[in-house]
Formats: C-alpha cells, sequence, structure tokens
C-alpha cells in the first residue's frame, strides 16, 4: 500500500486516477478502478442529469470504494449535472474547462473533495485560489481537449509544482509504472491516467477504436483545431479534412460545421473510424493489448516498484 497526500485526500489504495474521458468512462470502468484501489471517474461530460445518476448509481452498487465524476465546466446542463451529484452524494468531483470558483465552495460546502486540471502554472495558482483541494496538471501528450500551451508533462510538472503547494497530479503521456515513478520524481503526488484505462476491457469505448489505437505508433496523433480548441486526434479521414481545412485558413465558423454534432460519440462510442472525432493520447502508442483494469493496475504497480527498487541500488556520484 502506498500512503501520501492524494491517497490520504481520497482515501485509496493506490494514487492512480482514471480519467473521466467521454465516452470510455462509464459505471463499468469506474468502479473496476475503484475496486483495484486506485480512484475511478465517470465522465460527465458525454452524459445528461438523467444518465449521470444512472451511471453513479450502478458504480455505487458495484462498488464501496471512492469514485468520482468529471465535470467539464463549460458543458451546456452543467446545472443539472452538478445537482445530480449533490443528490446522489458523489465524494470527488474533478472539474476542468472552465472557472473553478464557480462550484468549488458549494461542492465543498455539501462535504465534495474538488480537483482540478489545469495545463499551466498560472491556471493552477488559479485554482489554487479558488481553494480546490488538489491540482491535476496535463501537459500536451494526453488525448483530447488540450492547454493552448503545449506544454510537455514533463516540462510541466516541475513548474507547477513550484508554483503551488496544493497536492498534484500528473497526467499526460503516463501509462506505465515507470512513468508513474518518474512523475513523482518531478514533484507529482499521484497520477493520472486516461488512455491507458480507455484501452482496457471495461471502458465503454467501440471495441473497433480499442484496436485500432493499439495499433498505433508514435506520431499517429496530432494536435488538431487550434482555432478552436486544442484537440488530440488520430490521423484518420475526419482529421485529414480538417487538416486541409486548417491549412488553407478555415476560420473557426467553417470548423464548426465541418465537425457538425456528435462527432466524438460516432468515433470513440459508435466505432466509425473513418468519419468519428477519434480522441486519444500519445502514450497510445506503448499501449499494445486490451487487459482487465484489474491487471492493469497490477501491472503498474508490479511496474513501479521494480523501477524503484533498481533506482534505489543506482549512485551517480560515491559521496
Amino acid at each position: 500500500m502506498m500512503t501520501n497526500k492524494i491517497t490520504d485526500l481520497l482515501k485509496i489504495k493506490y494514487p492512480i486516477i482514471q480519467g473521466g474521458m467521454v465516452w470510455c468512462s462509464g459505471w463499468r470502468l469506474a468502479s473496476a478502478v475503484s475496486n483495484s484501489g486506485g480512484l475511478g471517474l465517470l465522465g460527465a461530460g458525454s452524459m445528461t442529469p438523467e444518465l449521470l445518476r444512472e451511471h453513479i448509481q450502478k458504480c455505487q452498487a458495484e462498488t464501496d470504494q471512492p469514485f468520482g465524476v468529471n465535470v467539464p465546466l463549460m458543458y451546456p446542463e452543467i446545472e443539472g449535472i452538478m445537482q445530480t451529484i449533490l443528490d446522489t452524494g458523489v465524494k470527488v468531483v474533478v472539474s476542468s474547462a472552465g472557472n473553478p470558483k464557480t462550484w468549488t465552495k458549494r461542492l465543498q460546502d455539501n462535504g465534495i473533495t474538488v480537483i482540478h486540471v489545469v495545463s499551466s502554472s498560472k491556471f493552477a495558482r488559479k485554482a489554487e485560489e479558488a481553494g480546490v483541494d488538489a491540482i491535476v496538471a496535463e501537459g500536451f501528450e494526453a488525448g483530447g481537449h488540450n492547454g493552448r500551451e503545449e506544454t510537455a508533462t514533463f516540462a510541466l510538472i516541475p513548474l507547477v509544482r513550484k508554483a503551488v503547494s496544493l497536492p498534484l497530479i500528473a497526467a499526460g503521456g503516463i501509462a506505465t509504472g515507470e512513468g508513474m515513478l518518474a512523475a513523482m520524481c518531478l514533484g507529482a503526488d499521484g497520477v493520472q491516467m486516461g488512455t491507458r484505462f480507455a484501452l482496457t476491457e471495461e471502458s465503454s469505448a467501440n471495441r473497433a477504436f480499442k484496436e485500432l489505437c493499439i495499433r498505433l505508433n508514435e506520431g499517429d496523433t496530432l494536435l488538431s483545431l487550434k482555432k478552436l480548441s486544442p484537440t488530440r486526434l488520430i490521423k484518420n479521414e475526419l482529421f485529414q479534412q480538417i487538416q486541409e481545412a486548417e491549412d488553407r485558413g478555415a476560420d473557426s465558423a467553417e470548423l464548426l460545421a465541418l465537425l457538425g454534432k456528435g462527432r466524438t460519440r460516432i468515433g470513440i462510442f459508435e466505432g466509425d473510424l473513418a468519419n468519428g472525432e477519434l480522441e486519444i493520447g500519445q502514450i497510445a502508442a506503448a499501449v499494445k493489448s486490451i487487459e482487465p483494469v484489474a491487471t492493469v493496475m497490477q501491472q503498474l504497480i508490479s511496474e513501479y516498484n521494480a523501477r524503484l527498487s533498481d533506482l534505489q541500488s543506482f549512485h551517480l556520484f560515491e559521496e
């Protein structure tokens, strides 16, 4: 068992948080991660308040361990989503894509631990000023929506660590125990993994999407849609259409029209690999099999402990 600021704050066995990803993070995934000693998250960004309530209740039935909900604060149905969270006794909210001041105090007043996702030390300081309990610092290796700064995780973590005193969770490009240890050496107290858990048996992503992802190589994802919101995508037919539009100077309105609605659902949940918006992190190139969550968690801890043991016997300079 590992004990530190994150395990103490969240009352979990291991300082490992599963990212709350749209169309991947339903009750099966969240409960499996929580039952394996991490913190599972439901991805509210692809749910109505009614559907979120259903997933919360099913998660509560499947695990007696802590779990939480990831909430993009700019979500159109944010009032209903937050009321559902308050009504159902959720204990952890990971907020992103918005101003943490808006909801943090109300959630905390109801006994909820609030963690906010940032992409820079500037926004980390703002989150600390807003009173959040912990911070996720996410580098641009991550899949899906990214910060405009394009700061890589291992450059970002030490900068955020110097900027704030809150418990710090590293995210973006981490899918192994070695990566977890490296992030903690740079000042993180824990890690959040999206891609690694998106490609598990319990993820609600379409099997065709998962199988495509485990065949990816380095460079098969790129940041796109920078005029709208920088998003890491797999290079498919839709990506090429977006790239061609951006190269000829398409404005935001044209890009929005090109995207239309529901592209992430079409790609990730329904498995249309040509026309869907396929969001996944760079580290997918290192994931080559689809395993149950319990197996992944065992691998992570084993890798972490083995690498830590190696480093403890390694001395660069003699005293």
